[in-house]
């Protein structure tokens, strides 16, 4: 038996949702824009091969990569219930470049852990398997957060709850939206941008934020696009990261000049995204990015829609 899984890339935050929203992506053009892994059966233990363009920043040493730990907790459970568990080998293609504010490393997370679902029969539930995704997820960013796992998990555009019966829910997106989404090709650890952010925050400040949420939401249940665009202001984050971030600002300027709706950081960047009702206005915009915007090779730019699958057999 064999089974080889695709992870969407997935943006975070979405300037109003700081730790609350998330959405997966699908480029237009067809491009698998997400990690892959897949599972075929080995004499023993675990092996691990990594490809894809973004392998070279991933570790050498296989038990230091995310995708062999998730392994091996997988075995380590399914032995804790007597099962019988052979060998197996893991090919991760690492596709999206780390640090690159993409969902990154819970593409590898959510890839591996549903292929080792399936592959074993599916020992998880769907809601205890979100459970351990951001578990594994937390390890790489310094503290779990479902913004990226979840949208990457379920598709679509998810409201992170943290009930206690519920992780998360699924909001209405705009199906007319388009995404630009624009890595420069800059690497930024999550966690030294979470640095930049204060401890404490204004009274006004954490009220505002919470208004522009609450209307985001609202407007997307009303399926009212001018009110959700008026909403989409990030208060908490981007105002400490754009200066963190090269070219932002004066992307930022340049997208809203040529009439794009809504911009923003992706996460925590450098990926930044820029939202349009309008096929043309959106390759413009990539056009300009992909000029101005990347610096190097490295960098890429897709026009998106939301993905509305999620993780899933390829």
């Amino acid at each position: 038996m064999s089974v080889k899984v695709y992870a969407p890339a997935s943006i975070a935050n979405i300037s109003v949702g700081f730790d609350t929203l998330g959405a997966a992506l699908a480029p237009i053009d067809g491009t698998l824009l997400g990690d892959t892994v897949a599972i075929e059966a080995a004499t023993q233990g675990v092996a691990l091969e990594v490809l894809g363009p973004w392998a070279h920043k991933l570790p050498v040493e296989p038990k230091e990569n995310i995708v062999y730990q998730c392994a091996e907790f997988f075995i380590d459970q399914l032995a804790n219930d007597n099962a019988l568990v052979g060998g197996i080998k893991l090919t991760l293609a690492k596709n999206l470049p780390v640090g690159s504010g993409l969902g990154s490393s819970a593409s590898s997370v959510v890839a591996a852990l549903y292929a080792l679902n399936e592959y074993f029969n599916r020992p998880f539930s769907a809601a205890d398997l979100l459970l351990v995704m951001g578990k594994f997820e937390g390890q790489i960013s310094g503290s779990v957060h479902y913004d990226n796992v979840a949208p990457c998990y379920l598709g679509k555009m998810q409201l992170i709850l943290n009930g206690k019966n519920q992780v998360c829910d699924a909001i209405p997106s705009f199906n007319q939206w388009y995404w630009v989404m624009s890595y420069s090709g800059v690497s930024l650890s999550t966690a030294k941008m979470r640095q930049l952010l204060p401890d404490q925050y204004e009274k006004s400040t954490v009220i505002e934020f919470g208004r522009h949420l609450s209307t985001f939401v609202h407007a997307s249940y009303k399926q009212d696009e001018i009110l959700a665009f008026e909403a989409l202001k990030d208060v908490l984050a981007e105002p400490y990261r754009a200066v963190a971030i090269p070219g932002y600002s004066e992307a930022k300027t340049a997208l809203e000049a040529m009439g794009m709706l809504a911009t923003g950081i992706s996460g925590s960047g450098p990926t930044l995204f820029s939202i349009t009702n309008s096929l043309d206005k959106a390759e413009q915009a990539k056009t300009w990015l992909d000029k101005h915007y990347l610096t190097d090779e490295n960098g890429f730019s897709h026009i998106c829609r939301i993905d509305p699958a999620g993780v899933r057999k390829i």
